[in-house]
Order: structure tokens, then C-alpha cells, then sequence
């Protein structure tokens, strides 16, 4: 039974992916290189900003020290994120409905802790999610697709993984559900529907998950894999 909900952050529970195009943009301006977001954003998504930042040397073929750019890149998100970064519409709603029905909750971000906690000072996550937050640094600095930092906050939360499900909205983070054996909904805020195949469920927004229906399906699904739900696509 499904009685534990790992929200990721960005795309998930803030709107912060504009604030992303607009940093990778600046970025990359400064060393005279143009962002190709349809080929690069599927690259970063999930990952740490200093990986970001070997994503991004790698395929522009610039150099540097990569603790240096990775301070770059965050200074100059930092700045987007103090004054842009709102939650994802319907988001809050959904989180209040799961938490009245008594599913346990938490984030698991491959987000910087820098940053997170410059979006709390701004939102209030660490009050909203009784400080249930967890980044990289948990798990000595392991993102998605590993899936340790799902297995480290099924552990916090003192759930198994085949009672959680994972909102997540890139493949990375997908892959790192599936490796975790844990049941997850794509919602289509960041990629398209064609990027997000290997997830359970996809759907568009909060206002088309109806959780007595994914209890349902998770339930025959694992029994019919064993370590994965079927996959169901909605319409539209």
C-alpha cells in the first residue's frame, strides 16, 4: 500500500524552470556560446550544479575549474531565484489534500542545498514539509538517476520503497525512481510526454491525479511486475 508521497522540487513543487533557462542563457553568453535548450536542458535536469557544469564543458568545449563555474552558475541563479520562484500551480492543493488523507511526505532534489534554502527563505518549504528536504549532500553527493537519495528519504521517512510514489517531471529523476523499485507519476511541466515514457502515470497537472485511481493501479501493476505498476497514459 502507497502511504508515503517523494515530491522532487523544481517543476514539482516550484516553478522554477524559466529561472533555469534564463541562468544556462547568461551562462553560456559569457563565453560566447548559445543555449540549445531542446538538446541541453534534458542533460542538466537532475543533476548538481558542479555536474551541470561537466555537462556544459563537455558539450560546448570550453574549460575551467569546475567548483568556479559552479559558483558562476549559482550566483547567478541565486539572484533569479530571490525575487522569481513561486510554487507550481496546483501544487499546494494537491500537497493539503495528501497530507489530510495521512500520506507521509518529503522533497528529494537534486537541487544545491544553497538553493534550496534560499527558496525557503522565500517560500517557507523546510515549515510546509517539517523539514523532511533532502538534497545530494545526504547521500555524499549521489543525484539521479542513482537512486540513493530516494532510498535515503523512504529510510528519513521510515517507509519501504514499494509503499512510495515518486512525482517527478524528468527522465533522470523517473530513472531514479525506477531504480529505487519505486512506483512514479510524471507530470509534463518541464518535458514532453515523448521524454517521460518510462514513468507509471503521466499526466499534465496535479488536478488529474485522482489517488484512490493510482492506488488501485499501483496495486495491480506490482503485482503484475513485481517491481513496477503498469504504465497508463491519461489523454490530452
Amino acid at each position: 500500500m502507497v502511504d508515503t508521497i517523494i515530491f522532487d522540487s523544481e517543476g514539482i513543487v516550484i516553478d522554477t524552470e524559466s529561472i533555469w533557462d534564463k541562468s544556462q542563457e547568461e551562462f553560456l553568453k559569457r563565453r560566447g556560446c548559445t543555449y540549445n535548450r531542446e538538446k541541453i536542458k534534458p542533460l542538466l535536469t537532475g543533476r548538481t550544479v558542479a555536474e551541470g557544469v561537466e555537462v556544459l564543458k563537455h558539450e560546448y568545449g570550453f574549460t575551467g575549474d569546475t567548483d568556479q563555474l559552479a559558483k558562476e552558475r549559482t550566483d547567478i541563479v541565486r539572484d533569479l531565484f530571490s525575487h522569481e520562484v513561486n510554487y507550481i500551480d496546483g501544487f499546494l492543493e494537491f500537497y493539503n489534500s495528501v497530507v489530510s488523507q495521512g500520506y507521509k511526505t518529503c522533497i528529494a532534489t537534486a537541487m544545491d542545498k544553497e538553493l534550496v534554502d534560499l527558496i525557503d527563505q522565500r517560500l517557507g518549504l523546510k515549515e510546509l514539509f517539517h523539514g523532511q528536504i533532502y538534497t545530494p549532500t545526504d547521500v555524499e553527493n549521489k543525484s539521479k538517476p542513482n537512486p540513493d537519495l530516494f532510498l535515503y528519504a523512504a529510510k528519513k521517512l521510515g517507509s519501504l520503497p514499494k509503499q512510495c510514489l515518486v512525482i517527478e517531471d524528468s527522465p533522470l529523476g523517473i530513472s531514479a525512481a525506477i531504480n529505487a523499485k519505486m512506483r512514479c507519476i510524471a507530470i509534463t511541466t518541464t518535458y514532453p510526454r515523448s521524454l517521460l515514457t518510462e514513468a507509471d502515470v503521466i499526466v499534465n497537472s496535479y488536478s488529474e491525479i485522482e489517488l484512490y485511481d493510482i492506488e488501485m493501479q499501483t496495486r495491480r501493476g506490482y503485482a503484475q511486475k513485481n517491481t513496477h505498476f503498469y504504465k497508463k497514459q491519461h489523454n490530452g
